[in-house]
């Protein structure tokens, strides 16, 4: 355990993977032999947003945006090259290259395992490309000594450009992979799940520094939240899980078969993006978290979508939760990978995050 945390990863972060196969497991058999949980949890909805998670959903987002200086924006024209290379691969390429490994496997290859489902999975894959991450960035940019001040701006800029960016990519590729769009539900689902937890977490991250320092709400406040963090990713899953029992139950090879083209797309997209930093000369401890951002996903933010957009099609709401299933696995091979190329990068010749980087809290969840 103590290893665990020097490492910038807690116990429960470095086996996510685990406890998400523990609630598949938990929810599937409360879906099939409790089917009126299904029933009565599929019920709570108001406006097609599914009232239990949207709650759970908020517990897990708002410490996030908690955490997030976004007064350090100020400081993006520091590692300009390092932001702009993010925000390039993050809205420009990563999305596109999502739909299109994701209708290369589900409507192509997969196409005869998954007559019926392929474009549901392809659905929530969109969603996946189209949320570059948040709060997990700082743990692997801390597990490869990022800059902790370029990782903050990153974190940052991206939160806002979802508020412009998200709606409009996912509108698009949805529409060309033949959905019909409800934008009243897509606009709802950001203003709930981005805006309101963005907004909540700035608002209160100003008043207590104002009124206790920033040392008290790292210290005191924050690691409050890791209990109620980590129990709301748990209920949202074995929720989406229960949900989702007979889907499971019947295609149990699935689950496989969608994590194939988002592991793909992990490696694609971290390599891109950590071979266009090497290009541009920029240091390792900019390069490093400029990949990672746009190697993981918003997860959060992709099942909260996936299940108000898809009330009636759980196939949607899976292969955005195989997403949490394969990411931490994935990234720490990808950080393992980073440690050891950090050789053939220049080195770091400022000191930029000297102070910032107490800005910046550990991740807990």
């Amino acid at each position: 355990m103590e290893q665990t945390k020097k490492s910038g990863i807690s116990f429960f972060e470095k086996y996510l993977s685990v406890w998400v196969l523990l609630c598949m497991g938990i929810g599937v058999l409360i879906g099939y032999f409790v089917p009126a949980v299904q029933i009565f949890f599929g019920k709570l909805e108001f406006f097609s947003v599914n009232i239990p998670i949207a709650v759970l959903i908020w517990l897990m987002i708002y410490p996030m945006m908690l955490k997030i200086d976004f007064a350090s924006i100020k400081n993006v024209g520091k590692h300009p090259k390092g932001v702009i290379v993010t925000w390039i691969m993050n809205w420009v390429i990563k999305p596109f290259t999502m739909f299109g490994l994701a209708s290369l496997f589900f409507l192509v290859i997969f196409k005869g395992l998954m007559p019926d489902v392929g474009r549901d999975y392809l659905a929530g894959a969109v969603l996946l490309g189209a949320a570059p991450c948040t709060a997990m960035v700082f743990v692997w940019s801390s597990l490869t000594k990022g800059n902790p001040a370029q990782t903050l701006v990153q974190v940052a800029t991206n939160d806002l450009i979802i508020l412009v960016a998200f709606v409009p990519i996912v509108g698009l590729l949805l529409g060309i992979g033949g959905f019909s769009i409800p934008w009243g539900t897509l606009f709802l689902s950001v203003g709930l799940f981005v805006v309101v937890p963005l907004v909540a977490g700035m608002l209160t991250r100003m008043i207590i520094v104002k009124k206790k320092g920033l040392d008290y709400l790292n210290e005191k406040v924050i690691p409050k939240f890791s209990p109620v963090t980590i129990i709301g990713l748990l209920l949202t899953l074995i929720i989406i899980f229960t949900m989702q029992a007979g889907l499971i139950i019947e295609n149990p090879l699935h689950i496989l078969l969608i994590a194939i083209p988002l592991v793909l797309q992990t490696f694609l997209i971290f390599f891109i993006t950590y071979f266009a930093c090497k290009s541009l000369k920029l240091t390792h401890d900019v390069a490093s978290p400029s990949a990672m951002i746009g190697a993981s996903n918003f997860f959060e933010l992709a099942v909260a979508v996936a299940v108000a957009l898809f009330p009636l099609n759980p196939a949607v709401a899976l292969a955005t939760t195989v997403g949490v299933l394969v990411e931490v696995p994935v990234m720490l091979i990808l950080v393992k990978i980073s440690n050891k190329t950090k050789k053939h990068f220049r080195k770091s010749s400022d000191s930029v995050s000297e102070n910032i980087s107490q800005e910046v809290p550990n991740e807990q969840t």
